[in-house]
């Protein structure tokens, strides 16, 4: 597993068992984005050229993407606005400024120097803040909770963009011919339901092909706008800003309303933080400038000028294809919305598991589909559940363009959560705060104008995702508030560690092994041992009481993986730490416990774990009861602890006790 080789690799240079960076490694562990990271792919020793190439698959996927139906959408939607020079010209000033600000200004200029050691996304940044255990409604509390609703936003944009990528890309075939019209849908669910079936294969089944594929893209993306820009090159003068601002000028509200459809060009802007630390900030920063940015531009103003030359076509971007080209450019936009796709698809899994090692979501079954990158894993689970969403996406709205509707709500005000963030992250690093309040201020212009006017989405399908991350943050926040309550009942229900320990010397009877005990890390005597002395009166002559801990960093090495206390009389708490992009293998760790001095027999360990029967009542205060039942029922259907911490199963002791909540 990829997990012990580095546990292997890395144990063998620190036999440090103090554990004195892990302690600490959560509270202020944020980097400049310029510095390199290292994960286990260790891209450091990858060439700049390979990593650019990476990155165009993984990255720029679904902003690259977008060209097919955005300023289709700003013309031909139902808020669309007049086809006539005046308003093209504007509409094209909008898009090239769009993507300068948004993209190239605040993300990679920005934004992407709020690195968690080298990793980016809403998660990690919200871990800058090291607000887990705050109090509640302090202002770092707070944050935590804005942060996690913005990550419970991209759980809609999860759906929504393979449904709307795939699907404007199939429809290209009915510009071909009307008589592929009865076909689209049935298609694009095809090749929806073909991409979620090959996910337990992992991203690097069809990974390799993600680069050449999307360089491709781009590429022909550049040569369709400079033919279509040969046909009126006087379009190239929609780059000055006064063609916006006269646009506005001109359509008052209508006009407002046309950043809705001209936010679509920008969409994907997240996925470049998220995926900082596959590539480093080099890499993405070169792609963009040097490729994707410029087949962007060249390929909206190519459009803008086919649309000048003839206001009545309706598909801009595959009518710049000549009739030869049609069905290749069909061909080439559907391998490049899968990718696109499939980029999503990974970051809601490694999102998702992110959420789960850091408590906020029940345990789901997880699993590594590469033993050289943690960041491919496979969530069987979230998978159905992306696949029935999309697929009923497609049906019930049928099109590229009522998807559009959609589309862009959730993503707006992501990006606005991300704004207020890295500002406070800015503030807390003291990152000049008066010039980093300044900047923040001039970007969330930008990011609320882009909001308010996606707002008006809302009742044409924007309301989708919004209820789709209602319900996410309601579940994490139940699961959060159950955990307490569990938590606070076990504690009640105990005694003080020291006093245990002394009290072991009455003991009858010591056999010989080493028992580990799953528990939080209190003073007080861990439920389950007691409960484990007051049936069998009896107990190993060595004791771990082990603790899982997640720290707010992605990665934890292993030499500091482990911090040991030995408690006396046989008594050992061991403290195990991981980053929250990191899995949990208990095993693992406890085998290099000798690297620490603490030597354990896995052969003669037995694992004692709590099983939990919760039962909700009134009479308990906490929740309300039908929250109780809720999450009562994601306790009982979340993956056991034994499958999670990959630990044996045939060395496992389930001890049952009962809760009320």
């Amino acid at each position: 597993m990829a997990a012990e080789e580095e546990d292997r690799s890395l144990a063998k240079g620190s036999k440090n068992g103090t554990g004195e960076k892990a302690d600490g490694a959560g509270a202020d562990g944020g980097h400049d984005g310029t510095e390199e990271h290292k994960n286990g792919n260790d891209k450091g020793r990858q060439s700049l050229p390979f990593l650019c190439l990476a990155a165009l698959g993984i990255v720029y996927g679904d902003i690259g993407t977008s060209p097919i139906y955005a300023l289709r959408e700003a013309f031909y939607s139902h808020d669309g606005i007049t086809v006539m020079p005046a308003n093209i010209f504007g509409v094209l000033s909008l898009l090239f400024w769009s993507l300068i600000i948004v993209i190239s200004i605040k993300y990679l200029a920005v934004v992407m120097r709020a690195s968690n050691n080298g990793e980016g996304g809403i998660i990690a940044l919200v871990a800058l803040l090291n607000p887990w255990k705050t109090e509640k409604k302090s202002r770092r509390y707070m944050l935590m909770l804005l942060g996690l609703f913005g990550a419970a936003l991209l759980y809609g944009d999860g759906t929504i963009t393979p449904a709307i990528s795939v699907l404007s890309a199939i429809e290209g075939l009915e510009v071909a011919t009307p008589a592929f019209k009865p076909y689209i849908v049935p298609i694009t669910i095809a090749i929806l339901v073909g991409l979620f079936l090959i996910q337990k294969r992992g991203t690097a089944a069809v990974g390799s092909l993600f680069g050449p594929v999307m360089l491709t893209w781009f590429a022909v993306l550049g040569l369709l706008g400079i033919n279509g820009i040969v046909h009126h090159p006087g379009v190239i003068a929609a780059i000055n800003p006064i063609y916006a601002a006269s646009f506005f000028a001109d359509n008052g509200l209508a006009g407002f309303l046309v950043l809705g459809t001209v936010f679509l060009v920008v969409t994907g802007g997240e996925a470049l933080y998220a995926d900082m630390g596959h590539f480093g900030l080099a890499p993405i920063r070169l792609a963009w400038f040097f490729l994707v940015l410029p087949a962007l531009l060249l390929n909206y103003f190519g459009q803008g000028a086919m649309m000048l030359e003839n206001p009545d076509i309706t598909q801009p971007f595959y009518q710049m294809a000549p009739d030869w080209a049609l069905y290749p450019v069909v061909g080439l936009a559907t391998l490049a919305t899968v990718i696109a796709s499939q980029a999503v698809i990974s970051g809601v899994f490694s999102l998702t598991r992110q959420a789960v090692q850091l408590g906020q979501l029940p345990r789901l079954n997880i699993v590594q589909t590469s033993h050289e990158s943690y960041g491919q894993v496979y969530i069987p689970f979230m998978n159905w559940v992306l696949m029935a969403a999309t697929i009923g996406l497609v049906l019930g709205f049928g099109s590229s363009s009522n998807l559009a509707a959609a589309y862009g709500v959730a993503v707006s005000m992501d990006m606005v959560i991300t704004t207020i963030l890295a500002f406070f992250v800015a503030y807390r690093w003291g990152w000049f705060p008066r010039i980093a309040g300044v900047i923040a201020a001039l970007l969330l212009v930008v990011d609320l104008a882009f909001f308010g006017a996606n707002v008006f989405k809302i009742p044409d399908g924007g309301w989708y995702p919004l209820v789709v991350a209602g319900v996410i943050f309601f579940v994490m926040g139940t699961w959060r508030r159950g955990r307490e309550l569990v938590g606070r009942h076990l504690q009640d229900d105990t005694e003080p560690l020291d006093e245990f320990i002394e009290s072991l010397d009455e003991l009858p009877m010591r056999i010989e092994g080493t028992a580990v005990f799953m528990t939080e890390a209190t003073h007080k005597t861990p439920p389950m041992l007691l409960h484990h002395l007051r049936h069998n009166r009896v107990l190993h002559e060595q004791v771990i009481l082990l603790t899982v801990n997640t720290l707010d960093v992605p990665r934890v090495p292993a030499a500091d993986r482990l911090k040991i206390d030995d408690l006396g009389r046989g008594v050992y708490r061991v403290q195990v730490y991981y980053g929250f992009m990191q899995a949990s293998n208990v095993p693992v760790a406890l085998r290099f416990a000798g690297e620490f001095g603490l030597d354990v027999d896995l052969e003669h360990t037995t694992f004692y774990v709590g099983r939990e029967s919760l039962i909700p009542t009134s009479e308990v205060p906490g929740m309300m009861v039908w929250r109780e039942h809720m999450f009562a029922f994601m306790a009982l259907n979340a993956t056991r602890a034994t499958s999670y911490y990959r630990i044996p199963p045939e060395r496992v002791v389930e001890l049952g006790i009962q809760i009320e909540i």
